[in-house]
């Protein structure tokens, strides 16, 4: 059965530009595209960066069973459709699922031989300054995120691996090792 890589970690975090470092240094990796509720932001594709659904397209895939997990994150929902994931996984690839820590558990329980990788930032005002700095929450939504990232910090013992990302290059280096050792 091919790898399952789950990377978790407070929002702003940098999980995304990890992955996209790791998806250059391990190719044959691939991406599990995430549903969420929210809007697209400016550059992001259907079918690429989500699949972006509406409230109650996303609660249909709930109540049938369509996610192999799914959370509630900054008042917007997110899942990993379960066809998603065993499209990509019979095919033998390994796949990468970024997702928030209540959806790591929910993997953790079905999946329990996935790679749970956790990012930290390398402090809370680091997190913040790069929630404010993408630009992509007024100052409420930033808020919000840094209550939420706080409990989420307090999980990361939880996982299997946890990698802060102070400096890209550094933590990039430590993700790719992680997933080669797994592969391997």
């Amino acid at each position: 059965m091919a790898k399952v890589f789950v990377i978790t970690g407070p929002s702003g975090v940098g999980k995304g530009t990890l992955i996209r470092a790791l998806r250059e240094r391990v190719p044959e990796l691939e991406l599990s595209v995430s549903a969420t509720t929210r809007r697209a932001r400016p550059g992001e594709t259907q079918g690429v960066d989500y699949h972006f659904l509406s409230d109650d397209e996303f609660e249909r895939h709930v109540t049938a069973g369509d996610f192999v997990e799914h959370a509630e994150y900054s008042g917007r929902r997110y899942g990993t459709l379960r066809e998603e994931l065993e499209r990509r996984v019979a095919g033998g690839h390994p796949v990468v699922l970024e997702i928030e820590v209540q959806g790591a558990r929910q993997v953790r329980d079905t999946l329990p031989e996935a790679v749970q990788i956790f990012i930290t930032p390398p402090s809370e005002d680091a997190l913040r300054a790069r929630l404010i700095g993408r630009g992509t929450d007024d100052a409420d939504q930033v808020a919000k995120r840094l209550d939420t990232a706080r409990e989420e910090l307090a999980a990361k013992d939880e996982f299997g691996h946890v990698i802060c990302n102070d400096r890209l290059e550094d933590a990039a280096g430590e993700l790719e090792r992680v997933v080669r050792d797994a592969l391997h």
